[in-house]
């Protein structure tokens, strides 16, 4: 089996898809009398700042002998490669199944893209040439990184790879738009998107935002996607596909893919938060939540009995309501925190719930009026001034929370493509998924 990884074809401004550079490459392989067995989109580190949206590579798993196979890539690079965008820096890895001779390195690589900042030069293109792998790159060759991490992802992803984990794979049919219609506005009957979310759940999700009202399987960059429908089963993800109304459809391929399994974050401890990287940490809100300027909401989570000091958190405004269930938290919540770091703020996409300040101390009341007593000086408690009753002290009373223990996480139009949505369950406690 021939492996041939890609990354980086296309263009924010300019438009172009790699999913899409894959999916004609695997029909060019099939022209070729090949045979495909699997086409893989790998999302990479969403803190990467060179990304062009999601951060995905692919790979395309054929029976092509690696030359042949790396030639076709090679062509179809030069012929619709958004090169012209100086961001744009396309490369490509063939390789066969056994990973050549340094396996070990491309067999780690895979999780190291998705968790850390890689250097181009000594990470990736140093052992390229080294183990004499087919590779080539184009501009400052920055797509060897996603190339190389998306060829050895297979093999070095869940149960295969060298961390003891169950595989965990999902799907997505993208469907793909005729080309004279790039660059327009799409035509989605929004009716049938709805009916096809609600039909399909929860085997297909993040297809819709009943919130918002906003179907979020539907771009709106000047790519070649017209809808990508994701879930857990290839077979309900592609009969969805084809339920949805829209323009004209040029061709549909399905992705094997990381998406929705939060493989980009790790658990650390407080003194091992780093920038630039998405983490799971758990600690106590120290500082209640505060509204800033553009609707953000920023907490600080402290973690007792450490010398480190406490971790600014944000909901920024396009998580929406996500917000109101950060407003919810208050000083003394203990709570596990997901999200991205950088400029030392976790950008949260999650959180939960691991146990709630459930009491507040208040000015007594007098028990003989009921009025709310005043204070009688200091450290002199105090006293109701109709009765003449007193109090030591400040007393315990009970408040009612909006928020239950558990998982909440960003709605649909906010959710990261590698972010594990809730309704695919494994999660720790009870959860509240967004739909």
């Amino acid at each position: 089996m021939t492996i041939v990884g890609l990354d980086d074809t296309d263009s924010r401004t300019r438009g172009m898809c790699t999913t899409y550079a894959a999916a004609v490459l695997a029909e060019r392989v099939r022209r070729a009398g090949g045979h495909v067995e699997r086409l893989l989109l790998v999302r990479l580190n969403p803190a990467v700042e060179y990304k062009t949206r999601g951060n995905a590579a692919l790979a395309v798993h054929c029976d092509l002998g690696v030359d042949e196979a790396f030639e076709l890539a090679t062509a179809l690079v030069e012929e619709t490669a958004e090169t012209g965008d100086d961001r744009t820096n396309p490369g490509v890895v063939a390789v066969t199944d056994d990973l050549g001779a340094k396996s070990d390195w491309l067999r780690t690589l895979p999780r190291r893209a998705i968790r850390e900042i890689l250097d181009p030069e000594t990470d990736v293109r140093e052992p390229l040439e080294s183990g004499g792998y087919r590779h080539r790159g184009w501009g400052n060759g920055r797509g060897l990184v996603g190339a190389s991490a998306a060829a050895g992802a297979w093999a070095g992803l869940g149960d295969r790879g060298p961390v003891a984990q169950p595989a965990d794979w999902t799907y997505e049919c993208l469907t793909y738009r005729e080309r004279d219609r790039w660059g327009s506005e799409r035509d989605v009957e929004p009716e049938s998107v709805f009916s096809v979310a609600e039909e399909f759940y929860p085997d297909i999700w993040d297809t819709v935002d009943r919130g918002e009202g906003e179907a979020v399987c539907v771009p709106n960059t000047p790519g070649p996607v017209l809808y990508g429908i994701r879930g857990d089963d290839r077979e309900r993800v592609e009969a969805a596909a084809e339920a949805i109304e829209s323009e004209p459809v040029a061709r549909r391929a399905t992705f094997v893919t990381n998406q929705g399994t939060d493989q980009h974050l790790q658990t650390v401890g407080p003194g091992e938060i780093t920038e630039d990287r998405a983490v799971r940490v758990t600690g106590e809100v120290v500082e209640g939540p505060e509204t800033r300027e553009g609707g953000h909401v920023f907490f600080a989570l402290g973690f007792p009995n450490s010398a480190v000091a406490p971790l600014q958190c944000a909901a920024f405004e396009p998580t929406k309501r996500f917000r109101d269930r950060v407003r919810a938290l208050r000083v003394g919540d203990r709570v596990t925190v997901c999200g991205e770091v950088s400029d030392e703020t976790c950008k949260l996409e999650k959180f939960a719930v691991r146990g709630l300040e459930t009491t507040e101390l208040v000015t007594p009341d007098c028990p003989e009026c009921g009025r709310s007593m005043e204070s009688a000086g200091a450290n002199a408690g105090y006293r109701c001034r109709d009765c003449g009753t007193g109090a030591e002290g400040k007393v315990e009373r009970t408040v009612e929370r909006d928020l239950e223990v558990g998982w909440y996480e960003v709605p649909p139009c906010a959710r990261r493509h590698i972010a594990k949505p809730l309704v695919r369950g494994g999660f720790d406690g009870p959860t509240h998924p967004e739909r």
